[in-house]
């Protein structure tokens, strides 16, 4: 996958404000949660970059995938935490054309990029089984009832609104829906976990909570037709991928779009653990001469070279698959995920290890890149899960059961 001068443009400006306003502070950043204050801050400070989910910004971010993929492998270089904010506010785009009282509630936060979005997924009990999920939304004159749990959300503490999949009673099929904290109020609660610090994460509850019929995305996804007559012109995404969102289930469309993303995320952590260890090596003396004269040392550090340009170039074939709508797009990129996730842990580890003592130190980057890398490997789909959605797509047969 080529860039051009305005990718690269991109790539500049980015990384610059990244290694002045982030990276000096990190560490300390990452020890604990960012508030909702503080992520509208970041919100502002990327949109003026060119990143975004309000409609203006996200037609250019969006609509070329390769400012996607340089966005999250840069964040992330620098800082996961702030990439995993700013990608599950992505439900954000949808609400614009949920109902009235949504939009009302949202208010200019859509317009100005600062709506806070959320995606509850994951139920207590069942894991990676989202296709008949128990939280269930139930028909109720012109709106629906929502009753059920999700667990491990990204921004749950602090989003402005989510967008959760449920199982609609009324049409006997799973749906997604729009859930505004305002008109439809949630109770939440915080989790803790191994990395990924300065992202918030946590529990939704669903008590008969109450959302206009506008808002189950499939009527939302009706409106956006009816008022632009192609979803093409409406959805900030290549127009081969629109045709993703028509011919799969909106779910499918939207997990090849965060495994993507979270292929490149993982080459972000690898580059990082990378860079630091191929400057600590040729700087760290043993023995009267740098530790990278030592052969195990290089061996490493060709092993860590390996994993960064691998998984990149797979996540950029990813990418080059889902901007047009490739049959191969969900295969590759549940490949990339799967690869680049696991490849992430063991560049870390390699990173930690070549680090020696100062590797498990909270002192040095490295205990932290080792971290953010072992939790690459769960969300949006373990692993085991990607092995099966290939196996599948490779052979149609499934091995879920």
């Amino acid at each position: 996958m080529q860039f051009d001068k305005t990718h690269e443009m991109f790539r500049d400006s980015l990384r610059d404000y990244l290694e002045s306003e982030i990276e000096p502070d990190v560490q300390e950043l990452d020890k604990q949660e960012m508030t909702k204050e503080e992520a509208v801050g970041y919100l502002r400070d990327l949109r003026k970059l060119g990143i975004g989910f309000d409609q203006e910004t996200a037609q250019d971010y969006f609509g070329d995938l390769k400012y996607y993929v340089i966005g999250s492998e840069e964040i992330s270089r620098v800082w996961p935490s702030l990439n995993v904010m700013l990608n599950m506010s992505f439900p954000a785009m949808f609400a614009n054309w949920a109902s009235e009282e949504t939009q009302d509630a949202l208010g200019d936060k859509l317009e100005k990029g600062e709506a806070i979005g959320a995606l509850g997924v994951t139920e207590p009990g069942s894991g990676s089984h989202s296709s008949k999920p128990n939280t269930v939304a139930r028909k109720d004159g012109d709106e629906y009832v929502i009753n059920g749990e999700k667990t491990w959300v990204s921004n749950a503490q602090i989003c402005d609104l989510t967008m959760i999949v449920a199982w609609d009673e009324e049409n006997d099929a799973q749906d997604m829906f729009i859930v505004d904290q305002e008109n439809s109020p949630f109770d939440t609660r915080k989790l803790d976990k191994l990395g990924w610090k300065g992202s918030p994460t946590g529990q939704m509850f669903f008590d008969d909570v109450r959302v206009p019929e506008d808002n189950k995305l499939s009527n939302a996804i009706r409106n956006l037709i009816l008022e632009h007559g192609d979803l093409g012109e409406a959805l900030p995404f290549p127009n081969e991928m629109v045709d993703l969102f028509l011919s799969h289930k909106p779910l499918n469309a939207i997990f090849s779009f965060m495994r993507t993303g979270m292929a490149a995320m993982a080459v972000g952590i690898q580059q990082a653990a990378y860079e630091d260890a191929l400057e600590y090596a040729t700087d760290r003396e043993t023995f009267g001469k740098p530790i990278a004269q030592h052969q195990l040392v290089q061996n490493r550090l060709y092993k860590m070279k390996a994993n960064v340009e691998t998984s990149r170039l797979l996540t950029h074939e990813a990418v080059e698959k889902l901007s047009n709508a490739d049959e191969e797009s969900r295969m590759y990129s549940s490949l990339a995920k799967g690869y680049a996730c696991d490849k992430s842990v063991e560049t870390a580890r390699h990173g930690v290890e070549l680090y020696g003592g100062n590797g498990l130190s909270t002192d040095y980057p490295l205990e932290r890149y080792y971290r953010d890398a072992q939790t690459m490997t769960i969300p949006d789909g373990t692993e085991e899960i990607m092995k099966l959605i290939v196996g599948y797509e490779m052979t149609e047969m499934s091995a879920y059961a």
